[in-house]
């Protein structure tokens, strides 16, 4: 509860934020606007240290989301051409338009999953950005499908994803060619308070510069908030 109203505070701010940069459209950079600006950059540049440390390229990057989008997409049954296209073609039209506001200007991939107990969406190194059945269920609009997918691209924006593959580099010493052989549900498991936090925050930040209601951000939120109390009172309940 206490972090649903922590990032409802900030998407909220962020919305005012940008409401009123978009009434003032003043020609000066300097004011409030060019002082959030700087601070999110810094906090950037901050998030990305833990990037450069061992120094894999953006073609690395790539080449190993790449390999691992291409073995988990091996594994996805129950797909119909006539039925899933047209969906994941939907998801990709919502996708690229957020991702052409990411700083990061990767060629970004989405992929739609149908299976219906997949109540998740994850994104690989390089910008494969996944969304389960599941998770569309729970949507009523465009607006928290944009915000979901933005969050993603921010993990890989802000190096997070890339992040999770160098922290397995050192841990096991291993080579780009074994990096490749990495699986992809090791993304699933999402990342630590303050990444998410800042998911959240530039997620909808980006859904909004691309047209979208802030209000899809805190629709999910509230989703979120309803599964986790049945998930406490499912584990809670007697046999």
């Amino acid at each position: 509860m206490k972090r649903w109203l922590a990032v409802a505070g900030m998407v909220l701010m962020a919305g005012a934020a940008i409401f009123y940069a978009e009434r003032r459209k003043v020609e000066s950079h300097v004011g409030p606007e060019a002082v959030l600006n700087v601070m999110a950059d810094t906090q950037r540049q901050i998030s990305r240290v833990p990037a450069q440390l061992t120094r894999l390229s953006d073609e690395e990057e790539i080449q190993i989301g790449d390999s691992m989008a291409v073995r988990y997409l091996t594994g996805r049954y129950g797909w119909q051409e006539e039925t899933d296209a047209p969906i994941e073609k939907y998801i990709n039209v919502v996708g690229r338009n957020l991702a052409a506001r990411a700083h990061r200007k990767l060629d970004y991939k989405f992929h739609y999953i149908p299976d219906s107990g997949l109540v998740n969406a994850f994104a690989l190194p390089g910008g494969h950005v996944f969304i389960g059945k599941g998770f569309l269920l729970l949507m009523d609009s465009e607006d928290e499908l944009a915000n979901v997918l933005g969050h993603e691209i921010e993990h890989v924006d802000h190096y997070h994803c890339v992040e999770k593959a160098q922290i397995e580099t050192r841990l096991r010493d291993l080579p780009l060619s074994e990096l490749l052989q990495l699986p992809a549900q090791l993304f699933q498991m999402g990342y630590g308070k303050e990444q998410e936090l800042e998911a959240d925050r530039d997620g909808t930040h980006l859904a909004m510069m691309a047209g979208y209601s802030p209000q899809g951000a805190l629709r999910m939120f509230k989703v979120f908030e309803r599964l986790d109390r049945q998930y406490v009172l499912k584990a809670e309940s007697p046999d």
